[in-house]
């Protein structure tokens, strides 16, 4: 008996929950909404009205993954220039 395996019955598939979005706006509204656009694109075909004119194109402010550090010590060869500099200026 203990070679005989019992056979696997399949498990019945959970079904996953819906997302839905509450509604918000009633079918009248969303009615005149779609109205509104089928309105505004005839208009623009018939020659009425001119289409809007589109969004200008603007810069990102987002910071960079990687941002450039304000150094506030010079590098090393920049140091002994300067310190070579001034020695030579006091010198004279």
């Amino acid at each position: 008996m203990p070679d005989e395996q019992k056979p696997k019955e399949p498990k019945a598939r959970k079904e996953r929950k819906k997302v839905t979005e509450p509604e918000t706006e009633s079918v009248l509204t969303t009615a005149a909404k779609a109205i509104g656009t089928a309105a505004g694109k005839v208009a623009v075909m018939a020659g009425a009205v001119e289409p809007a004119a589109a969004k200008p194109h603007t810069e990102s402010v987002k910071q960079p993954k990687l941002q450039k550090k304000h150094k506030h010590r010079l590098p090393r060869w920049e140091k002994k220039a300067a310190q070579k500099a001034a020695a030579a200026q006091t010198q004279v």
